[in-house]
């Protein structure tokens, strides 16, 4: 049954599996697991449970200076048994955007502390999202997030997604001297889904190891079995310097994130004296989040939801790609994760057709996808079955006729 949506409230009031349901008791798919994060699904007992037991013995307590808790202890330990990192250390944080910025802060203070104050410039590409704090809305790679806030971080930069040639001339005409880091996703999500090409990152690991330059990698969406191992950048064999991670690793039961920084980069903090990194936060290593998290991972790997997501990636695959004939489609991007992009056409567009439109009906029709600019976006929990996924695809090309009739009456 068709459900017309009114005004700008829609109040989800429950979720289980890969369902949610409304205010008004309607249901429908969750076609993006909210912001990418619900891997494991909604409703998930042993997670609530693994809080309630946490709550009732220690609820929290700030983690700073020589403060720890064992479920911050015990999480670190296990993320950075899995991190494609040398020597790995865990700074725990909030959520991505906190990442992001503590992994540009460490990237620029390593170099102060090894006597290279002026390598503070960072570079990023354009389509990467790298959360909306001070530093993450300085490197996006998207213009609407950047623009209207008045002077941003100073001394970055966006290259091509896609150009290894870019890169190195960025470095170059910046200085390698003057560049601190480099920032991408395994694959970028909220900027339109783009895949490296296959040897992208193994060109890039060997330029920022030629120039000095520190490697990040934003795992915040790709990590934690959407790209069908623990941190989606190991699908591409190369080492990074620092891991950003978050939402998946709770898959956003409660706010997590953090990052995994190399023994290398770490040294200078760790061991040597006089160097210490005055950052942290009221809420990192929270002993409940941390709670979450352990209970998350190990339904990951109880239910081997990394194989699970493979699979789902060519199911998905298969089913997205029937869409690529659809008048109104120009591309269909997707076959690495468990994630994918509709992109309409330059003709559609023009003729005022939006993804908001599309994004309204498949929602009215019981599907919810992500609407970008020129795109619709897919990013189920790993937790959905093959009969969903059609019903995901189907509803999508339901909604891109319906929307296309009614352009034409």
């Amino acid at each position: 049954m068709n459900k017309v949506v009114q005004g700008p409230k829609f109040v989800v009031s429950e979720a289980q599996g890969v369902w949610l349901w409304d205010d008004n008791g309607d249901r429908y798919l969750d076609g993006t697991a909210s912001l990418w994060y619900c891997n494991v699904g909604h409703g998930r007992a042993e997670i609530a449970d693994a809080v309630h037991r946490q709550l009732g013995r220690l609820d929290a307590y700030a983690v700073y200076g020589d403060f720890a808790n064992a479920p911050a202890l015990e999480l670190s330990e296990r993320l950075a048994s899995h991190a494609p990192v040398a020597d790995p250390r865990v700074i725990l944080t909030c959520g991505g955007g906190e990442a992001i910025d503590s992994a540009a802060k460490v990237a620029r203070q390593y170099w102060a502390v090894r006597g290279r104050p002026e390598r503070v410039h960072l570079i990023s590409r354009t389509g990467g999202y790298h959360g909306l704090n001070g530093f993450g809305t300085s490197i996006i790679g998207m213009d609407r997030f950047r623009t209207g806030y008045g002077p941003l971080v100073t001394d970055t930069s966006v290259v091509a997604h896609d150009s290894i040639e870019e890169l190195e001339a960025e470095i170059l005409r910046v200085g390698p001297e003057r560049v601190a880091a480099f920032f991408a996703e395994p694959v970028i999500g909220a900027g339109g889904v783009y895949a490296p090409g296959p040897d992208y990152f193994a060109r890039v690991a060997a330029l920022c190891e030629y120039y000095g330059i520190l490697f990040v990698v934003d795992s915040v969406i790709c990590g934690f079995a959407r790209l069908g191992n623990w941190f989606g950048i190991e699908r591409w064999g190369v080492r990074p310097d620092m891991i950003v991670f978050a939402k998946g690793v709770t898959s956003g039961y409660l706010p997590l994130g953090g990052v995994i920084v190399s023994g290398a980069v770490a040294e200078p903090f760790w061991n040597e004296p006089g160097h210490p990194l005055h950052h942290g936060t009221t809420y990192a290593g929270h002993p409940t989040c941390c709670a979450a998290a352990l209970a998350n991972l190990d339904i990951l790997e109880r239910e081997d939801l990394f194989t699970a997501s493979r699979e789902i990636e060519v199911q998905l695959d298969s089913a997205v790609r029937t869409l690529a004939t659809h008048p109104m489609v120009r591309e269909v991007r997707s076959g690495v994760g468990v994630m994918a992009a509709v992109e309409l056409t330059e003709e559609a567009l023009a003729a005022g057709i939006t993804t908001a439109e599309i994004f309204q009906e498949s929602r009215a029709r019981g599907v919810v996808l992500r609407a970008v600019p020129t795109a619709l976006l897919i990013s189920p929990p790993l937790v959905i079955a093959w009969e969903q996924i059609e019903h995901l695809v189907s509803t999508l090309r339901a909604s891109l006729d319906a929307v296309a009739q009614r352009h034409v009456d």
